[in-house]
This record gives structure tokens, sequence and C-alpha cells, in this order.
């Protein structure tokens, strides 16, 4: 990627969520209230606490992570959706994606 953020920001990579229940019912996605789920293009080099002091990213490229919905800026990237938003609007990293991707279809 040709795109670096600054700071404590990261980079999302928008992964397309099948919007359609098991029986067909398509479901549009401003229905759809729960967290985002999508993956870290790229992220920040630092960013400062309180006091001021250097802190290194806690998320990296390539994490699956869950955010609020209106969370961040929406942008083209080579041609792809992605979202810029701070390292602090990311609710947390989904540790094994393949185990959430099962759970998602069995559901």
């Amino acid at each position: 990627m040709k795109f670096r953020p600054l700071h404590d920001r990261v980079v999302v990579k928008r992964v397309e969520e099948k919007g359609q229940t098991e029986s067909g019912i398509i479901i549009p996605a401003t229905a759809n209230g729960k967290p985002i789920e999508d993956e870290i293009a790229a992220v920040g080099p630092v960013a400062r606490d309180e006091k001021r002091t250097l802190v290194p990213p806690e998320v990296k490229k390539g994490d699956r992570v869950l955010f609020r919905k209106w969370s961040g800026s929406e942008t083209k990237l080579e041609g792809e959706d992605h979202l810029i938003m701070k390292e602090s609007d990311v609710l947390g990293v989904i540790e094994d994606p393949e185990i959430a991707i099962a759970k998602k279809k069995a559901a």
C-alpha cells in the first residue's frame, strides 16, 4: 500500500459481509446495528498517552478487528474501500478469525 497513516491512525480494509440470511432474506448494511468486523491494512507508527510518552500500537497489519458502525472516515485507496480511524476506535482484535467465520456461517 502506498499510504502510511500517521500517529495512532489505522487503515481498515473493508471485508464484504454477506448481507443475507440462510432463508434468502437480504439485510441492508444500514439495518445491521452490530459492530463491524474488518481487517487492518496499515498502522501508524506511534501514539502518545496522557503524559505525552510514546506508546507503540496494539494492532498490526492483518489483524481482524471489531469497531463501531460509524467509526472512521471512508476512503478509496488503490481502488478498494477503506476506513481511516484512530486506534482507540477499535473495540478489539479477533484472535482466531477462522473460528469467528465458522461461527458466523453456523448462525
